[in-house]
């Protein structure tokens, strides 16, 4: 079952009525003016797939005491939430669904009532498409179908604080994941090149530091990046997707370098490989040690010689030596 209240002009806080509707799959609440707390009583719905609170006036930290639903599409943006991320909403985001991933389906919709302002009264609906939007991409996107593999979190403009969890690298299946123009601190999780699927990443306008991790390189299917207005440092990754970015997504940093931005990197030169250490000292080692030795024995054999040579020549011409520097020999019966 679907419940879709969007689009409308709803005040004051959320029927807690909502919580016996056990078979509900789909909550849409986006765009209305509810002002009430994160509805963590919601907890119970182990059916709860969708939760979409776009555009309200919800407000306060997220507190979630006990969670059976696992969800695939969490839409909170446009709301004055506080406090840190909720982790628990994404330590409980994985799910068997995956384990299908091959076997494409989509989410079972069996019937929904909207309410309708326009005739004043509630308008039953009988469907079997449900339709939500979020933004993908940058881009306001409507899904017309959800895939039951297809995985979303839109947290942006709020007011959330603190790290970003690494625990969201785990997800599977994650496609959309949007933090953008909150108040964020710390450094990209590098747990998030783990995130195969992922599609796009907002992480903009935040207080973000530290380097953008090089693991993201491996995100193939990332088509959409950007971190700008950050306090990012250091070398922007270079090949694969991120060949494909435009300045925009890395703007308002002012300690990031390189492509695609005209700021070119002078302490982040990018170097070769180190060599092993991990073979012992009787292997050959590297050929910059093996130059070396030919070095120094060349050297010492050259020392030798010469020393050698000039003994030599200093002997045998040691008259010649005398002359040259007025030194003459004794003559036997002469006196001096």
């Amino acid at each position: 079952m679907i419940i879709d209240f969007s689009q409308n002009k709803f005040q004051g806080c959320l029927p807690r009525s909502l919580a016996k509707c056990i078979a509900l799959k789909a909550l849409d609440l986006s765009n209305n003016q509810f002002n009430d707390t994160f509805p963590s009583w919601l907890g119970n719905l182990s059916n709860l797939k969708i939760l979409i609170l776009r555009s309200n006036k919800f407000y306060g930290p997220i507190k979630i005491h006990s969670v059976s639903y696992e969800l695939q599409i969490i839409d909170l943006s446009y709301n004055s939430f506080t406090g840190m991320l909720p982790v628990e909403l994404f330590q409980n985001s994985n799910s068997s669904r995956f384990d299908r991933a091959y076997h494409l389906s989509y989410i079972q919709v069996y019937s929904s009532f909207k309410a309708n302002l326009i005739y004043q009264i509630f308008e039953f609906q009988y469907e079997y498409d449900f339709s939500m939007m979020m933004t993908n991409k940058g881009v306001d996107t409507i899904y017309r179908k959800v895939q039951e593999i297809f995985t979303a979190f839109d947290f942006s403009s709020n007011r959330f604080t603190g790290d970003i969890p690494e625990s969201i690298g785990n997800i599977k299946g994650l496609h959309l994941l949007n933090f953008s123009n909150n108040m964020l601190i710390g450094c990209i999780p590098p747990t998030l090149g783990n995130l195969a699927e992922l599609e796009s990443l907002d992480l903009s306008q935040n207080k973000l530091t530290g380097e953008i991790p090089q693991q993201l390189i491996q995100l193939t299917f990332l088509e959409s990046f950007n971190v700008s207005h950050n306090d990012l440092v250091g070398l922007i990754p270079q090949g694969k997707q991120f060949n494909t970015f435009q300045n925009s997504s890395f703007e308002g940093n002012s300690k990031l370098c390189g492509n695609p931005l005209s700021k070119k990197c002078k302490n982040y030169e990018v170097l070769p490989p180190l060599p092993s250490t991990s073979k012992k000292s009787h292997d050959s080692g590297s050929p910059l040690q093996f130059g070396w030795r030919i070095v120094m024995i060349g050297y010492g054999f050259g020392l030798l010689v010469g020393v050698t040579i000039g003994h030599i020549v200093i002997a045998r011409n040691h008259d010649c030596l005398m002359k040259t520097f007025g030194v003459r020999q004794p003559v036997p019966g002469r006196k001096v």
